[in-house]
């Protein structure tokens, strides 16, 4: 038995990747509009409509839309967009952040994706927060490159003409869509200041939490927080956790391959003083479309990792 799939802005990078992870499976039925009717407000809404499952890959203005378009009908939506990420009604679609996240996911009826840079940033302070390892009201610094694939066509176009371009950096009106996000699902008292920049990878994305116990002995010892994310996140088939960095290094490739796992890693001073908490993941993978299929596959009761990269 297969269900029914409508890939809204299809098209796109986000929309685009989820196709090819779905491509060959006989569990799931593609809908798909033709080129002179996929911006056709009649034709997708019946596309809509008329699907078991709906992934929204579209601009924010344009997601609220198509939840608009899809009111009343049947249709269990997942947007890949920033719309809903803190909107009530809508189910934060990353299952193995908080304990129950999973069955919430597989329950309900809209599903908002989690962004590629607060899945790094939450993948730790959710969970230790959460278990008192971490303060709630610490003054947390958000560190973070991403590949440039994140950022749409337009941007990919800039890097992909420009060769020039080393690095990026953005978000210094301290506004970014990201961080209403991080400081919810997080429970932090206070925003984070995020500082994320682009760099010429096409994918692959590194986000980095510095911790300082010296300035707030709350912070638990390393081998606590070690001990807590394995815990936490022991048997899962996507995420792993270590401590491991060879050569004394982590390294973005600018020719990775996709993949829907996330890594973490934990460092730490000589002398247990400073932390240095940091999340490997590509910005297309489980920090987009790999979770969508993620979510996709828990919401109709499938495999969980049916077509992702591992």
């Amino acid at each position: 038995m297969s269900v029914s799939l409508f890939i809204d802005g299809a098209v796109g990078t986000t929309g685009l990747e989820i196709a090819e992870r779905l491509g060959g499976r006989a569990d799931i039925e593609l809908i798909t509009l033709a080129e002179d009717r996929r911006k056709d407000s009649t034709a997708r809404a019946d596309a809509l409509r008329g699907a078991d499952f709906a992934i929204l890959c579209l601009p924010d203005d344009a997601a609220r839309e198509a939840a608009a378009l899809a009111e009343g009908s049947a249709v269990r939506l997942i947007d890949a967009s920033s719309a809903h990420r803190v909107a009530a009604g809508w189910t934060y679609g990353f299952a193995e952040m908080a304990t129950g996240q999973r069955e919430a996911i597989a329950a309900a009826k809209y599903v908002s994706n989690p962004g590629c840079y607060p899945t790094g940033f939450l993948a730790f302070a959710a969970p230790l927060i959460a278990a008192g390892l971490l303060p709630a009201d610490y003054p947390y610094v958000v560190h973070a490159v991403s590949g440039y694939s994140g950022g749409g066509k337009a941007l990919i176009a800039r890097f992909e003409e420009d060769q020039g371009i080393a690095w990026r950096g953005y978000g210094f009106a301290m506004g970014h869509k990201h961080v209403p996000e991080m400081t919810q699902h997080a429970g932090l008292t206070h925003a984070p200041v995020f500082a994320p920049a682009v760099i010429p990878a096409h994918r692959g994305m590194a986000v980095e939490l510095p911790l300082s116990r010296a300035a707030d002995p709350r912070i638990a010892p390393a081998d606590e927080i070690m001990a807590a994310l394995c815990a936490h996140y022991a048997g899962s088939p996507l995420v792993s956790v270590g401590t491991d960095a060879p050569d004394g290094e982590l390294l973005l490739r600018q020719g990775s391959n996709p993949t829907d796992r996330l890594d973490l890693r934990v460092f730490t001073s000589a002398d247990g003083s400073q932390l240095r908490l940091v999340a490997l993941l590509d910005n297309l993978g489980k920090g987009a479309s790999g979770a969508c299929v993620q979510n996709l596959n828990i919401m109709a009761g499938l495999p969980e990792t049916a077509g992702l990269r591992l």
